[in-house]
């Protein structure tokens, strides 16, 4: 069934998607609710899907740039670009579908993971507290966005910010790797010799948006929060680097900035994977590239301005009004 149709679903069932962890231990049973960090519990609401309803991929298979042929040239890929080892793309067209791919590069283990309701896209270094662990999808959200979990200790992992909340590892956090979205003739011209991820075996309609005009809608999907702040539309695209957020519309304008020690550079040709039916025919959103003033990238993300706020409450608006 069609991710569209499943939220559907869970739209109508309404008020009986709110948490209640007892009613979850039977689906989790080796999850500890007792250790968490969570406050509230109704912060917390089922999504629809059920534990692994969305499969996360592992170990995916890789062909050449040049074999790539069948993703549009505006589409979104996530690229990955580790010291040493060959540039891989891992594009949205999968990744929308399957929200976490826990992959290898090197002797580096890795989650890349998205979360379409937030639009963000992290990747992590899957080492922490002597684990090296692997990473499904809960089906639950917080905020609007992925609750993962880890095989390994069945611990509930908040997506965006890349922490365990609830289980045994509550309180850890995952390393972020740098890692951006941008195009995917932007990065085969880059990376000639690149790899990017071949199609999944699974029977998905890749290539198509099952959140169709999602990101032109007026109030994210199961948020109870409060709005951004300085008149911020809730689905706007905002830069994340650290607890600092600066809007996709400063950026396209301005093209480069240099504030707060680090580079931001935005450049045009991506398309929106939230936008029309076809992934590779979105509005533009452009790319943004962030680095430090040596060069060297940084982690960030690019997610809708309600989950900023969620996240980071606290955080510091970059409006450009200093």
């Amino acid at each position: 069934m069609l991710r569209v149709m499943i939220l559907i679903a869970a739209i109508l069932a309404g008020g009986s998607l709110r948490a209640e962890p007892l009613q979850w231990q039977g689906e989790w049973p080796e999850t500890n609710f007792k250790n968490s960090l969570v406050l509230d519990w109704s912060e917390i609401r089922s999504g629809g899907p059920p534990k692994d309803g969305i499969p996360a991929l592992d170990m995916p298979t890789f062909v050449a740039v040049s074999q790539g042929q069948e993703i549009g040239p505006r589409e979104p890929v996530i690229a990955v670009e580790i010291k040493g080892q060959v540039p891989r793309a891992y594009p949205l067209r999968y990744l929308i579908w399957h929200e976490i791919i826990n992959d290898q590069i090197g002797a580096l283990p890795i989650a890349v993971t998205y979360c379409p309701l937030c639009n963000s896209a992290m990747s992590f270094d899957r080492r922490v507290a002597g684990w090296t662990l692997s990473f499904g999808v809960t089906g639950k959200l917080r905020h609007s966005d992925m609750v993962m979990y880890d095989r390994e200790t069945q611990s509930w992992w908040q997506q965006a910010i890349g922490q365990a909340i609830v289980g045994r590892l509550a309180g850890a956090e995952l390393t972020p790797l740098p890692s951006w979205m941008e195009s995917w003739q932007s990065f085969s011209k880059r990376n000639p010799h690149g790899l990017v991820m071949a199609e999944p075996d699974y029977p998905r309609a890749y290539g198509r948006n099952p959140y169709r005009g999602y990101d032109s809608s007026a109030w994210p999907f199961l948020y109870s929060g409060e709005p951004p702040p300085h008149g911020i539309e809730p689905l706007a695209r905002v830069l994340r680097v650290g607890a600092r957020a600066w809007p996709l519309s400063r950026l396209a304008k301005a093209g480069e900035l240099r504030e707060a020690g680090i580079v931001i550079r935005w450049s045009s040709g991506q398309a929106s994977a939230l936008d029309t039916a076809s992934l590779s025919r979105g509005r533009e959103v452009g790319t943004i590239r962030v680095s430090d003033t040596a060069g060297q990238d940084l982690p960030h993300d690019l997610l809708f301005a309600f989950a900023f706020h969620a996240f980071w409450p606290q955080g510091k608006w970059m409006l450009g009004q200093d």
